[in-house]
């Protein structure tokens, strides 16, 4: 008697490596930006679907011989580079390199800023020299003799420099921003470039840090606080009425400049005072005294007498000012006109006064006014009038 045994099929999954479509090549290769400046970080991605061989592994392209991935300029070059895949299954594989420019003296101070090297396998850890004004260019042999690439541009820009507001307070917080993409000198550490600020007030000015707002942004910010008094640090002495200027020199220069080459760029905002124009000073009436300051009850022609004014500087800054005196008669025509030009240190009280000699008996209006300048007046206070009368 002959025994049979049936066994239970087992069924195991199997699983066949795909191979990439030779005849049919698609692996498009993308980079994060455009253009690139002299020391950005270059981020790649390449899709190959043919690419992803093991389903349940993460895999590389690029790192052998014989399907090398090269990432390379005019002059230097890295071969082979590993990409490595995104996520298990993806088909997407990514890597990123440095530039690290060439020797050059990008801030003006007399030394070389950069380190120009090129090494590195992948997919992090590549360093690539690279000039002004080149290229990058990614290639991958898909196949024997199957070679994709993209190329992208790398130049140096002119760098621009704002203040965030066209006018500013004394109490504000000043906000200049410079941004120059080819300062961003180690896209892995936040940067700093030198700017300098001046007023109206102070001329020689100051130099302050310019912050990069993050890594790899080429966007630098530097705040600066306004101080009564002289300068120091981040603090400018600047008074309303000022001008601020703030200036940066470029020296990463695209062409037709040599790379010798530097551009001063400037811009301007303005100081004003938080209280009105028209209460900055407070212009008190004026009394009548004789030459030894003594108050007059009665006035005579042909008798000289004093015109006594008083002001005071409502702010905590100096002011320039100029005072006037304007006497008319009975007929509105103007008998005496003088002016006195000055400044007020802050709070202070000031008396001003004019001598004049009525000719003629008569009721008069002697009016007082209160301007920043003689030129272009804005009133910096409330007119102030009174009447006499001339015996």
């Amino acid at each position: 008697m002959i025994e049979v045994f049936v066994l239970p099929l087992i069924l195991f999954p199997v699983f066949a490596e795909s191979i990439p479509d030779y005849d049919n090549p698609y692996a498009p290769i993308f980079t994060n930006k455009p253009v690139y400046s002299w020391t950005d970080k270059v981020k790649m991605t390449i899709i190959a679907p043919s690419w992803n061989t093991d389903k349940h592994l993460i895999d590389s392209i690029g790192d052998d011989q014989e399907h090398p991935i090269k990432i390379s300029t005019r002059e230097h070059s890295l071969e082979p580079y590993r990409f490595t895949e995104t996520d298990v299954n993806s088909g997407i594989f990514t890597a990123e390199i440095i530039l690290t420019g060439f020797s050059h003296d990008a801030n003006g101070d007399g030394t070389i800023d950069t380190s120009p090297r090129t090494n590195g396998n992948g997919p992090t850890s590549g360093f690539l020299e690279v000039d002004r004004d080149s290229a990058i260019t990614i290639s991958f042999e898909f196949a024997d003799g199957v070679v994709l690439t993209e190329s992208v541009p790398v130049q140096w820009n002119i760098g621009t420099i704002e203040f965030l507001n066209e006018i500013y307070f004394p109490e504000d917080s000043i906000i200049v921003r410079v941004v120059d993409l080819d300062m961003n000198l180690n896209p892995e550490a936040v940067d700093q470039i030198p700017i300098e600020v001046f007023s109206d007030s102070d001329v020689a000015g100051i130099e302050v840090d310019g912050i990069e707002t993050s890594e790899n942004s080429g966007l630098f910010e530097a705040t600066i606080t306004l101080t009564p008094s002289f300068s120091s640090g981040n603090r400018l002495y600047s008074v309303p009425g000022d001008i601020i200027s703030a200036k940066y020199d470029d020296h990463t220069l695209p062409k037709p400049y040599t790379t010798s080459d530097d551009l001063e760029i400037e811009s301007f905002t303005m100081i004003d005072s938080s209280i009105p124009s028209i209460e900055r000073i407070q212009n008190s009436p004026i009394i009548i005294s004789d030459s030894l300051g003594n108050t007059l009850q009665s006035i005579s022609e042909n008798n000289q007498i004093q015109l006594v004014g008083n002001i005071m500087n409502n702010q905590d800054f100096k002011q320039t000012f100029v005072y006037l005196f304007q006497v008319k008669n009975s007929d509105n025509y103007i008998e005496s006109l003088s002016w006195i030009q000055g400044e007020l240190s802050a709070t202070q009280s000031l008396d001003v006064s004019q001598s004049w000699i009525p000719k003629n008996s008569g009721v008069y209006t002697i009016e007082t006014f209160v301007w920043d300048s003689l030129i272009d007046p804005n009133a910096l206070g409330k007119s102030s009038s009174i009447m006499i009368t001339v015996e």
